[in-house]
Formats: C-alpha cells, structure tokens, sequence
C-alpha cells in the first residue's frame, strides 16, 4: 500500500470545494452543481502531485448545513479533518460563512494541521472582498492563501505551485523492521489457519518478506501447526527443529503470528530474537510510537470487574473459529480478568470521543488496513481523554509473562 499524504478540501456549501477537487485532479472526481448540499459524503482521489508526491484528495460536504443530514455530514467532515495533513479552506468572499471557517480554524489548530486558504472567486469583483472578510476574522491573516477562480482550467498551475511552495509534509515513514541487517536468516512464521486467504499473504506477511529481501536479508517462511503444538505433539516440535537445524547460518531472528506467542515463547532458542507481526505493523502505523504501546499494556494489571476495554481491528474480514479478536484475546479476558465487559470496534469508522469516555483500556490490532493519519487520529483522541491503548502482540506477550513481554521488544530496542 502506498503511504500517501492526505489533503483535504473544506468550506461552506457552494464554496467551489467540489470545483476545486475537479481542478486539481483535472477530471470530474465530484459532482459541480449550483444546489446546496451536492456533496453527500467524502469523495476521494488517488493521485500524484510533482514535487509533493502521491496524495490522497479528499472533498468534504459543506460544513454549514443545519439538518439532521448537515449534523451526519459535519460528523463525516470532522473526521475527515483529523486524518488529513493539510487543510484547503475554500473560501468563497461574496458568502457569509466566516462563522463555519472559524470553526474549521479553530477545529484544525486544534487538531495541529496545517492550513492553506483558498479565496475562490466566482466573480472578478468579489476579490475586493477578501480584505473586509481579513478584519472580521483576523485568523485568516496567519495563513497563507492563493485567490483564483476555481472553475478556470488556467488556474491550476498557480494553484499546484502554491501548494509545492507552502505545503510542509510531517510524514516520516517508520522503517519496517529497523533490525534487519545484510546476508542475515529471518523466519516467517505463518501458522496457516480457516481465515487465511487463498493465493496471498496476509499485507503484514508480504510487507515483512519484501522489506528483509529488499534489505538484502534472507527471509523464510515456516507454517506452524499450531493445533499440533498446542497439542504437545512431538512430531510438530521434532519438525520445527529440524527447520532450524537446515540452516547453515544461525537465523537473526523469528516474525511470528501473534496467536503463536504461547508456544514461540518456549520454542525459540535464547540466541535467536523474537517479535510477532502485530508489533512490527503497530510500531510501523503509529510512526515508532511502541514504547507507548508496550507500557500501556501495564494497564491490564488494575482493571476490575465491570469495567469495560475495546478490542479495536482496523479491517472487516470474514471472522471464524479461533479469530483473534473476537475469540483468542476475549477468552484470555474472561479467564484472566473476570467481570470486564470487552467492546468490539470493526473496520475504518472510529467513534466520537465522548463514546469512549467509559473505556478503561484499548487493545488495538497492528492497523495494515488504515492509513498512519488515521491510527495518529485514534491516538490523539485517546491521549485526550487519558485512556491506554495497547496492541495485539503486545498483549499476547504480555499475558505470558513480563519476561516474554521483554523479549519481543527486544529486537526493537
């Protein structure tokens, strides 16, 4: 998956933010109509911008409707706004909507995102405008701005070298696996179960082999037998060691599913490191936020019954059997803490922060299925109101022993 900055376009109804979107994508990827509220929902474009990279363009609804439908918009726009980089504030100087661009100011200061304004003129003698609109809301001073009309195909060049210009891109992507040295062994171990997809790796699986090669380490992979193992069956241990026995070359270190942390904590030699899946893709989403993680977990320690934690999984696969959010961890739950209601959160929506304000813990998975912007969204929004988030691997480990926990961040320093 490609990271990608996201920049959002936002304003009042009939601002120009559809007619903006369509300028700078060069297609008609929205909808331009004269009539209030065209723009139902957030539209999306995939796209590379020279000089910027590849972006995410997203054209939010109008900010100011006052329905039933505008309050489920501004719900869809605030959200919108948390997981952006950059914020286009289209301002049209004939409208009054300075009232909803406070808001957005104000929303997206608070958020730490960085604005760009857009005067868009839908007649030449509205420019004249924009100084009056400056003295009635003074916080229009402090950020840079372009004036254009958003309609004129003539525009777009202006607009693409204000954006390279003024736009400054925060994102530092994480290495992947920042351990991996040249001409080392590093077992995949992928225990294979009824959830597996035919024909493919799981993104984790296929990230990790691509990065080891690509860092020109040796990446093998291993299917465990976890029924077997679970099972204290001989021949699946015997078959274990004679695959570490094949190499000629020690292995550096051992990946491994996160549900295979109970038998992997005693089945991999002291020499040889350890770290599951969930922990490299939670260390990579949160942008090397893991000592977070990894001292959140202590939070488990102090939770009584009738409290309540979320088990929070980033995508909407078929769940069954032994799945590992709605099984595995809930049942290591009910065993080892009795009384604490677990909550299920599935797929990319992520609740407003009063929803959560009862929550005492949140054990997240890895996150391969949502963008780094959106895990920093999930993260700010719990920092506020001071709930701890954990991880899938994290606690798996962490639940074994502290000792455990130890040793699958140690690769990880």
């Amino acid at each position: 998956m490609t990271e990608r900055d996201i920049i959002g376009i936002f304003g009042t109804m009939n601002a120009g933010k559809s007619s903006l979107m369509n300028l700078i994508t060069q297609q008609e990827s929205s909808i331009v109509d004269a009539s209030p509220g065209t723009t139902a929902d957030t539209r999306v474009t995939l796209m590379e911008l020279h000089g910027i990279g590849p972006v995410k363009l997203m054209d939010t609804a109008g900010y100011d409707e006052s329905d039933i439908l505008g309050e489920k918009k501004r719900k869809k726009v605030s959200s919108a706004l948390k997981e952006c980089d950059l914020v286009l504030l289209v301002i049209d100087p004939s409208s009054p909507g300075l009232p909803t661009g406070k808001v957005l100011l104000d929303e997206s200061r608070e958020e730490g995102k960085q604005v760009l304004v857009v005067y868009n003129l839908f007649n030449a003698e509205d420019a004249q405008k924009i100084e009056r609109l400056k003295t009635q809301l003074p916080d229009l001073k402090t950020f840079p701005e372009i004036t254009l009309s958003a309609l004129a195909s003539g525009s777009r060049p202006s607009l693409l070298a204000f954006l390279l210009v003024n736009y400054i891109p925060k994102n530092n992507p994480t290495q992947l696996l920042p351990f991996v040295a040249a001409d080392e062994f590093y077992i995949l171990n992928i225990p294979m179960d009824e959830e597996t997809p035919p024909g493919r790796y799981l993104r984790p699986q296929a990230m990790a082999e691509e990065y080891i090669t690509r860092h020109w380490g040796y990446p093998a992979s291993y299917r465990m037998n976890l029924v077997k193992a679970r099972n204290n069956d001989k021949s699946e241990r015997a078959r274990w060691e004679g695959f570490l026995g094949s190499f000629i070359k020690r292995p550096k270190a051992i990946i491994t599913d996160s549900q295979a942390i109970d038998i992997m904590k005693t089945w991999t030699p002291a020499d040889i490191g350890l770290t599951t899946f969930s922990i490299m893709m939670i260390n990579y989403m949160s942008r090397g936020k893991l000592t977070n993680f990894a001292e959140a977990v202590r939070a488990v320690d102090s939770l009584e019954p009738g409290d309540s934690i979320v088990i929070a999984e980033a995508c909407n696969h078929s769940r069954i059997k032994e799945d590992i959010g709605t099984v595995q961890i809930p049942n290591v739950i009910a065993q080892r803490f009795p009384g604490v209601k677990v909550i299920h959160l599935f797929g990319r929506e992520w609740p407003e922060p009063e929803e959560l304000k009862t929550i005492k813990l949140v054990i997240h998975c890895g996150g391969c299925m949502i963008t780094p912007q959106r895990m920093a969204t999930r993260l700010r929004d719990l920092e506020k109101l001071k709930i701890p988030i954990t991880n899938y691997g994290i606690f798996l480990s962490y639940v074994q022993g502290k000792e455990v926990l130890e040793k699958v961040l140690q690769p990880w320093k």
